[in-house]
């Protein structure tokens, strides 16, 4: 059910809870003894005759201490059943001490009180061997009463009908009241809501990037918030309507529960927006942990909300959630033996942010793993490996392995040997290893103060040039597209100056034949010629790795 449509469907929800029927002195006899000589005769002479079919407010005040005023004092017991209704206060009268003598621990004397975390300040006392709401419960009374009816609600008490023919547990003129009530929360809330979405887009978007924040996100919020502050009016809107108490009380707790929901939905959205201005600002930032770090503290966050909200709702489901938290204690230390790899992993996944051996993007090694790392969670981290299959290695593993990370490096070897054939004069080898040297001087990518280009070895069938340069890329695509450069520019250098690359082969070489010339090659070896040759081969790979730029 969407939330949008919430302020529809409450007024089904309260009429539902209206076939419950009126509880508060329902449940007491016809006969009812006045001596007050106990706490449950006390509270049921003060239900019971503020009941429609027992309707005798001089009888109910008999019930309040030090009041002389019989007016004043019949207002004051129907103000304090109207505390009760109002706040959906549930009066069990058979879980009332019946014991003449009964003695609260706490206080330590003979005094009872109905609702001890709601309202300390009503309580009954035993007072000349009777028991009678105590002298400080009237004084607070007219206090409590303008607190659960603000802002003239007390005045409608006075001023809506009462008695008169009950239709499914209701009057007619609470079946208005309803329609009224449930008319004015549809208004409220799309006046709200479109009040509300320029507000919290102002608040939320940032003036250097108004754009990071989407909009969808700021309506959500401001319905959220539009649906809560509707509840909150229908808290002060329901009590002069006088419902019956059970399906006060249930609807009460309902909406209280839905408010716990709502505000759930808030810090939801309200983490998002900071998380997406957080992440706005960390994307300018070199290092990619801090980008991974901040959806990790939005899922932390949100499940402090989620835990919060659970021990309010139990509250408000009348659980005690110190026996939870104790029993979460006793259970702790089996807990903790039987999640002893969820811990390691959980400081292992800390060891990796506070050390940030890697992050978000590098490519690492460890074990037979070879891969990029993706994301760097709670548990564990998750590597895109180079066959595109997915490992997920366990934080606790990392934290006690060699990584190696190629990620870090600041230049990435290419190692490699240039075969020539036997037959290459050495002024073509010298001119050949100056071109190459010259190549790796001129190209954009590579590192300039570093790098060896020798005849390195005379082997079995060619003559080994040793080429050793790094490149100064970021990437491995930056890395294979400099090296493919880099090899395409030898293959024309080689030919540009006419020498021939060996290969692996076993051949039978005959210099001379009868009747015929020499069969080794002519090579011009004129220095001017080499020379220009080599100078025109470097003119146009400058002009090419300009090009490149």
């Amino acid at each position: 059910m969407q939330i949008r449509r919430l302020p529809f469907v409450l007024p089904l929800w309260i009429l539902f809870w209206f076939f419950i029927p009126n509880i508060n002195g329902q449940d007491a006899d016809q006969g009812v003894d006045l001596t007050l000589e106990s706490p449950y005769n006390t509270v049921l002479v003060h239900l019971y005759y503020l009941q429609p079919d027992s309707y005798q407010p001089d009888q109910s005040a008999r019930t309040l201490a030090g009041v002389q005023d019989s007016a004043r004092a019949s207002r004051l017991a129907i103000q304090l059943k109207q505390i009760y209704d109002g706040e959906g206060l549930y009066v069990a009268v058979n879980t009332i001490p019946q014991d003449p003598n009964y003695i609260d621990s706490l206080r330590e004397g003979n005094f009872f009180v109905p609702f001890p975390d709601q309202y300390p300040q009503i309580y009954l006392e035993k007072l000349n061997g009777r028991w009678y709401y105590s002298e400080e419960t009237v004084t607070q009374i007219p206090i409590i009463h303008k607190a659960v009816y603000p802002l003239g609600a007390d005045w409608l008490l006075n001023v809506l009908p009462s008695g008169g023919r009950v239709i499914l547990g209701l009057y007619p003129w609470q079946y208005l009241g309803l329609l009224i009530v449930g008319l004015i929360m549809v208004i409220l809330y799309f006046i709200t809501r479109r009040l509300l979405i320029p507000l919290v887009y102002r608040i939320s978007s940032s003036r250097l990037s108004p754009d990071v924040i989407p909009r969808s996100i700021i309506r959500q919020l401001a319905g959220y918030l539009s649906v809560w502050l509707v509840i909150r009016v229908l808290f002060w809107l329901l009590p002069p309507l006088q419902l019956p108490i059970a399906a006060n009380v249930a609807v009460i707790t309902i909406l209280q529960i839905i408010g716990v929901i709502l505000l759930v939905l808030v810090a939801y959205r309200i983490i998002d927006i900071i998380a997406l201005n957080v992440r706005r600002v960390t994307s300018r930032t070199e290092s990619k942990m801090d980008d991974q770090l901040v959806p990790l503290v939005r899922t932390a966050l949100k499940a402090v909300v989620v835990v919060l909200a659970i021990f309010s709702m139990l509250r408000l489901l009348n659980f005690d959630p110190t026996a939870l938290i104790a029993g979460i204690s006793i259970g702790g230390l089996a807990v903790a033996l039987a999640a002893q790899d969820t811990l390691k992993n959980l400081f292992g996944s800390f060891t990796i942010f506070l050390d940030k051996p890697f992050q978000v993007g590098d490519w690492i090694n460890f074990g037979n793993i070879n891969g990029t790392v993706e994301e760097v969670g709670f548990r564990s981290t998750r590597v895109r490996t180079f066959e595109n299959s997915l490992v997920y290695v366990p934080n606790g593993s990392l934290g006690d392995t060699v990584i190696n990370n190629y990620g870090l490096r600041v230049y990435r070897r290419f190692n490699t040997k240039l075969a020539l054939t036997y037959d290459t004069p050495p002024a073509l080898i010298e001119a050949y290893v100056e071109g190459l040297r010259e190549m790796v001087r001129t190209h954009p990518k590579t590192r300039k103060d570093y790098f060896e280009i020798h005849l390195n070895e005379l082997g079995a069938d060619a003559l080994q040039i040793l080429f050793y340069i790094f490149f100064e890329v970021p990437s491995w695509t930056d890395e294979l597209k400099a090296k493919h450069e880099i090899l395409i520019s030898a293959m024309e250098l080689a030919s540009a100056l006419g020498v021939r690359f060996a290969f692996p082969t076993t051949t039978l070489h005959i210099e001379e034949l009868p009747g015929q010339g020499t069969t080794t090659p002519a090579y011009d070896l004129n220095p001017q010629t080499i020379r220009q040759r080599l100078d025109d081969f470097q003119k146009g790979l400058q002009q090419k790795f300009n090009d490149h730029k």
